[in-house]
């Protein structure tokens, strides 16, 4: 991490080793997913930026766990959009044995009918839980850390960073993949940003989605604006990357705010994984736009590759 630090010193140097190492752990793999919210509002928890709390009062939509006969319509979707991974999102502590029964069938019900893998988040989850829906035909399970270790108290009371930790620990135990990330702009300092990316490379997750605060009115964050700048985004994606040599690095809710015009450059930092079709009460931009963009950072990674190797 030493080397690292230096870099920092080189914002573009700092930027050009990461895609150095991007194309050499994952050559021009661009992966793209969606999720669905499956169950919105109601949530026990207290996370100081989320709109799903009970503790807040937010428009956020309140809703049940939905249909299978819906969620293979967003699956659908998120296949002929271009999506490897669809992930069922549900709000809450953790399911419930009835509603973990429903997600079974719900998985089982997609797996026969589209050709798409499926992933879950549904909060803190024990091993007989999670192999289950391993059995049932998941591929991977998204939990995330949210922010460091020691930063984590000042957002969350309600359940502890070691929680976390311990369910990510369990996905791993019943071999299912792992998809564990955090969110920027909730007042970390890059020093709570570098203890991220070491966590999560000590706890070995398979993809780490990146997201940007959005301040909700009605949240504990509401009122105050992303404590990061899209430049600082970037910087962190690249030493993510730095440290993250091999899982995909995704960008996720917040993109578009928290970044802007600057969402390219995220692709030539080491980010190669988009978050499309929308989030869980933010919507997304033009898929399109996204897989326009998908495109271009292929053919500049092609030209970069092509260019070092001379």
């Amino acid at each position: 991490m030493d080397n690292i630090r230096g870099m920092q010193e080189d914002f573009f140097e700092l930027i050009k080793q990461a895609l150095l190492v991007k194309i050499s752990h994952r050559g021009l793999k661009f992966g793209m997913c969606s999720i669905m919210n499956v169950k919105s509002g109601k949530c026990s928890e207290d996370c100081a930026f989320c709109a799903q709390s009970a503790r807040h009062t937010t428009n956020a939509p309140v809703f049940g766990l939905k249909s299978k006969e819906e969620i293979l319509r967003h699956a659908q979707r998120a296949k002929e959009l271009g999506a490897t991974h669809f992930s069922l999102v549900a709000s809450g502590r953790g399911p419930t044995q009835s509603e973990l029964a429903e997600v079974i069938e719900a998985i089982k019900y997609l797996k026969d009918r589209v050709d798409i893998k499926i992933c879950a988040s549904l909060g803190i989850i024990d091993e007989d839980g999670l192999r289950a829906l391993k059995e049932a035909g998941l591929s991977r399970y998204h939990h995330n850390i949210e922010t460091s270790r020691e930063y984590f108290p000042t957002i969350c009371s309600t359940h502890t960073f070691e929680e976390r930790i311990n369910t990510i620990k369990s996905i791993k135990n019943v071999g299912l993949e792992c998809c564990s990330g955090c969110i920027l702009g909730i007042g970390e300092t890059k020093k709570d940003r570098i203890s991220i990316a070491e966590t999560l490379k000590e706890i070995g997750v398979d993809s780490v989605p990146i997201n940007i605060l959005v301040p909700i009115e009605g949240t504990r964050l509401g009122g105050k604006p992303s404590s990061i700048t899209p430049l600082e985004v970037i910087e962190t994606i690249a030493l993510f990357r730095h440290t993250l040599k091999t899982p995909a690095i995704r960008l996720a809710g917040g993109r578009e705010e928290g970044l802007g015009d600057f969402q390219a450059l995220a692709f030539m930092a080491g980010a190669d994984a988009l978050m499309i079709g929308g989030y869980l009460t933010t919507p997304g931009r033009d898929p399109e736009l996204d897989l326009r963009l998908k495109r271009d950072a292929i053919e500049f990674w092609k030209r970069f590759r092509d260019n070092a190797e001379k």
